[in-house]
């Protein structure tokens, strides 16, 4: 008996992949400090667990394949204070934001179709494609220009007649890269020239650092029919577990074609859209001091990895990520190691190493991604840890 192709040539997460190895050092009583995963450790809205509480079904039931219409009214207003304007049928609910690529990936690519990417970038835009099909091509960003966007030039040596999409994500996951107004009026320029879909992931919206403005897909003018809007309530509720997603389009006949999946997958979570619905009314104070916090947090990681001898930090402008380079030949064993032969005060750091960020698996191996989702008191430890497994890896 054997196993598809596609399975084998589906790539093991590189945020999750060595999940076993922490186990096992949990198990040998190693604290593992994880900057692997975007889990927050912000408590959810309090309005998200009231909601859970006071859920007052006697059946809980199928909702509609498109998600519930009260949850979609509801968000509209949300994204009308971002200057986006919609009406809830243009809004699809999914089982997470990674339900909607996959779905638009669907609806929108034949077996062997291309989508550009760029690299690094989230490793399950490239999961997702193999497991429709499709296939990924990438321009090359930099560490040392802190990831910005590639030339037209560079998108167009990519392109060729099974060139359907270009996949961004802004701010970016990796890099924590925002992309500026003229960044993304380049994208959009591209997009138009060759007649492509734009698929936008912006689940980072609330976490920008800088003074430049948060520029969406759907503010590009002229690609109005060609762009699909991927969201979630996960990070900026820090309720990644309910798998609330969202994908938006104004483009009839991509919503029509998405909603043929939602139907054969019946209906996204039940209680997770209570509880989605809820949070939009999450208070502005909330909102206001996670963002600060995670600031506060991006600014202490980075001056204390950049402090590390041999470490390259570029400084993210948004999310809550930081692809950095360390001076170790192969991140991926060094994360390994890191859990299996490392410790320091009973303790070890879990990192995603570089190199599943990257369509080519050869690039990217002195790199690795860390997520600023834990407290400053946390952050420290695991950096005095990092510098010390640094050392002694080296002196092996």
């Amino acid at each position: 008996m054997k196993i598809s192709q596609r399975a084998t040539a589906m790539p093991s997460s590189p945020i999750r992949k060595l999940a076993g190895y922490a186990e096992k050092a949990k198990r040998r009583g190693i604290r593992v400090y994880h900057l692997n995963i975007g889990q927050p450790d912000i408590k959810t809205p309090e309005c998200a667990l009231e909601a859970i509480k006071h859920v007052d079904r006697e059946v809980l039931e199928y909702s509609p394949s498109q998600g519930f219409s009260s949850l979609r009214a509801k968000l509209v207003s949300y994204y009308a204070n971002y200057g986006i304007n919609l009406n809830p049928d243009e809004i699809i609910i999914t089982s997470g934001g990674s339900e909607a690529v996959m779905f638009a990936y669907m609806a929108c690519l034949d077996p062997g179709d291309e989508i550009i990417v760029t690299d690094p970038s989230y490793a399950n835009y490239m999961a997702f494609a193999i497991s429709c099909g499709a296939v990924v091509k990438s321009v090359r960003t930099s560490i040392d220009d802190g990831f910005r966007l590639p030339s037209v030039e560079k998108f167009e040596e990519q392109i060729t007649p099974r060139t359907k999409a270009i996949l961004i994500c802004n701010p970016n996951n990796p890099t924590g890269y925002l992309y500026t107004a003229s960044e993304m009026r380049r994208i959009r320029d591209i997009v138009k020239k060759h007649g492509l879909y734009l698929f936008s992931d912006e689940v980072y919206r609330e976490f920008i650092y800088t003074g430049e403005p948060y520029i969406s897909a759907f503010h590009l003018e002229g690609i109005e029919e060609n762009v699909i809007l991927i969201d979630s309530v996960s990070k900026r509720y820090s309720e990644c577990g309910i798998r609330v997603g969202a994908l938006i389009t104004r483009n009839a006949a991509v919503r029509e074609a998405v909603m043929k999946f939602c139907q054969a997958r019946l209906s996204p979570p039940l209680v997770g859209q209570i509880i989605a619905e809820a949070s939009i009314s999450t208070p502005q104070e909330y909102m206001s001091a996670v963002h600060d916090e995670y600031r506060s947090r991006r600014d202490f990681l980075l001056d204390g990895l950049n402090r590390i001898p041999g470490v390259k930090a570029p400084v993210p402008t948004g999310a809550f990520y930081v692809m950095a380079e360390l001076p170790v030949d192969d991140t991926d064993d060094f994360c390994r190691w890191c859990l299996t032969d490392f410790e320091y005060k009973g303790a070890t750091v879990m990192m995603a190493p570089g190199s599943g960020f990257y369509t080519d698996p050869s690039e990217g191996r002195r790199q690795v991604r860390m997520a600023y989702v834990l407290n400053r008191k946390d952050l420290g430890s695991a950096l005095e840890v990092l510098s010390r497994a640094l050392e002694a890896y080296n002196k092996r």
